[in-house]
């Protein structure tokens, strides 16, 4: 999120999933509207994703995406809001950034409690693999890396990042 609001004009599309891990780590879905225009997965066909054809986006960032939602995009379904804006933005050409979570035979991460130590399965990490190989598609494996790509982004778009506090 600190590097969320560090970028110009950010808009928000959270999952249902998503919703749900916000109230397990304490961010109120109220703060960030005070940031961020945010879009909350609600309808069937995702309204915001027409968006997307009206250039209003110039990339779309994925993050964090969990296992389940790197599956499905490196397969092609788009059933979520998160999903369905990757799938739209990759068929127009528009970057994606995903910030894949299961992306080493290790991983530790913190958890809301405590800091953990995951395994991902095979499945995992071919996931990742078959998602790197999508056209429009940068996988990124750290908070260090999306920031990297961020920045090479936005150098890209000739634009900066925000160093207000607000």
């Amino acid at each position: 999120m600190a590097l969320a609001a560090r970028l110009p004009q950010v808009d928000l599309m959270l999952s249902a999933a998503g919703e749900e891990v916000l109230e397990i780590y304490k961010i109120p879905l109220d703060s960030l509207k005070l940031r961020f225009r945010v879009f909350r997965d609600k309808t069937a066909s995702g309204v915001p994703v027409g968006m997307l054809y009206d250039d209003v986006y110039h990339t779309v960032i994925v993050a964090p995406a969990t296992s389940n939602t790197v599956a499905k995009c490196a397969l092609g379904l788009s059933d979520t809001l998160p999903t369905n804006m990757f799938a739209q933005a990759g068929k127009l050409g528009i970057p994606g950034i995903v910030f894949a979570c299961d992306t080493e035979p290790v991983v530790v991460t913190k958890s809301p409690h405590d800091w953990v130590t995951l395994r991902p399965r095979r499945i995992e990490l071919d996931n990742v693999k078959r998602l790197r190989a999508i056209d429009c598609c940068q996988v990124v494996c750290s908070a260090a890396e999306l920031e990297t790509a961020l920045d090479t982004r936005l150098q890209q778009l000739g634009l900066a990042w925000n160093t207000s506090s607000s």
